[in-house]
């Protein structure tokens, strides 16, 4: 990777963690692990890291910056100078100036992580490929949750996030692990 290629850290907030803390069925449990890791290498090699948080504007959303549980998980907690973008629907893309921040910096690549995987993700990550974007989805650092099915029942975790991988991997971009990722990350930028 070189210095078109930035880190896209999506919906990475508190209310993750809670939900995951009420007991929902969850895929990937080391995500926030993996992200952490991401985000770290990236930072090493120079390379760009960039948020898109959600800021939903119905007042019952949990999903809100002037809440705590809207807040940046502490694995995905920006560092000083790195862009955040706040969105209030499912693409990082749609009213937020992500599109143009990429193209002034020079992006042309970007490695896509976060939560939740069937939603925010998947938006963001088709949105990116349509404007023209190389994306690589990191699959084991996304949070996936189970989804109520629309004829009754409920869609497993794991089943939800292989769908939407699948989806990504066939028409978007490439789905590979977190090691590979890090694997072609050059080595840390000369203090």
């Amino acid at each position: 990777m070189d210095q078109n290629t930035a880190l896209l850290i999506v919906d990475m907030q508190q209310e993750m963690a809670n939900v995951t803390a009420s007991g929902r069925q969850r895929a990937n449990p080391q995500a926030e692990e993996k992200i952490a890791a991401l985000a770290a290498a990236f930072r090493a090699a120079g390379l760009p890291v960039v948020h898109v948080m959600h800021d939903d504007p119905r007042p019952a959303s949990r999903f809100r910056r002037d809440l705590p549980s809207g807040q940046p998980m502490e694995c995905a907690m920006p560092a000083d100078g790195e862009a955040v973008f706040w969105k209030t629907g499912s693409s990082g893309f749609v009213g937020t100036g992500l599109e143009q921040h990429l193209r002034d910096c020079g992006i042309s690549r970007l490695v896509i992580a976060g939560g939740v995987a069937a939603f925010c993700v998947n938006s963001t990550a088709r949105s990116a490929a349509n404007l023209g974007f190389e994306i690589q989805v990191a699959e084991d650092a996304l949070i996936a949750f189970s989804l109520p099915a629309r004829k009754g029942g409920e869609l497993d975790a794991g089943q939800v996030l292989e769908v939407t991988l699948s989806a990504l991997h066939a028409g978007f971009g490439t789905v590979l692990p977190a090691s590979e990722i890090l694997a072609q990350l050059p080595a840390a930028a000369p203090a």
